[in-house]
């Protein structure tokens, strides 16, 4: 029997991850706002050039200073990528971030891009980052680890900032509940596609990820202050980003802790 948590500690291969310079401006803001800059230090930008200039399509999560964790849909095998980190205005040229090219993009190898089963993908950078302090790892969960239904989490990522409105330029973060498996898989909400490998959150009708936000991280915090990330955007309703009932679904962290520790140790 899985193991349920409200916020236990986390594992991570990574010394003083979570605990941002600059920390968030947690304000039990349903709707998303502007982040105070800099605060979600592992936040990174995966960007393609597939039309013809870099451009923003994926958020990601740096685990280590060479690695970033982002959804399986994210990742194209024709396209190009970069990663940047230490961002917070995407248009605006900021002195203490870093771009980086990828050596590999590596997806989970039981991915079902039609019911989103599996929706993880791990990206090597093609040189490490520096640790400072607007660029910072998160931490991770412990394997299996649950959380309760209520915690309060915060999406980050540059998505839209309303049904088919524009692409946030500044970083934006909401603040939503979790919602337990029972809940997430009755009927009325998302039935069958929700699996015990995910994470429900939100589905109030006012806050929820929009496009654009796929791949970024879930954040919680932790007693002791610390922030661990515990799910990787994975799909939303495609009647737009509040529907009641159907809250934004991540690839739950904690169900992959030994493919990720498997993979970073191969590559």
């Amino acid at each position: 029997m899985r193991r349920l948590v409200v916020l236990t500690f986390m594992v991570t291969s990574v010394c003083g991850c979570g605990l941002p310079t600059y920390p968030p401006a947690v304000d039990r803001v349903v709707a998303g706002v502007d982040v105070r800059p800099y605060s979600w230090p592992w936040q990174v930008s995966l960007q393609s050039d597939s039309s013809g200039r870099w451009s923003h399509v994926c958020g990601g999560t740096l685990i280590t200073l060479e690695w970033v964790l982002t959804a399986a849909h994210c990742i194209r095998s024709h396209s190009t990528y970069r990663v940047e980190v230490g961002k917070h205005s995407l248009e605006a040229s900021e002195e203490n971030s870093i771009t980086r090219g990828v050596s590999h993009s590596i997806t989970h190898e039981d991915y079902n891009i039609f019911l989103s089963r599996n929706d993880i993908a791990l990206i090597k950078l093609s040189s490490p980052v520096v640790s400072s302090d607007t660029i910072m790892p998160a931490c991770l969960p412990q394997p299996n680890a649950v959380l309760s239904h209520g915690t309060a989490c915060y999406i980050t990522g540059w998505g839209r900032l309303s049904t088919d409105g524009p692409m946030a330029d500044v970083l934006q973060q909401a603040l939503l509940l979790v919602v337990d498996h029972d809940t997430c898989s009755q009927p009325d909400w998302w039935s069958v596609l929700a699996t015990d490998k995910m994470v429900c959150a939100g589905g109030d009708g006012i806050s929820a990820g929009c496009n654009g936000d796929s791949g970024g991280p879930l954040n919680c915090q932790n007693p002791d202050g610390t922030w661990t990330v515990y799910g990787v955007v994975s799909f939303g309703s495609g009647q737009g980003c509040n529907v009641f009932k159907k809250p934004t679904v991540f690839t739950q962290v904690s169900s992959y802790m030994s493919w990720i520790d498997k993979v970073t140790s191969n590559y």
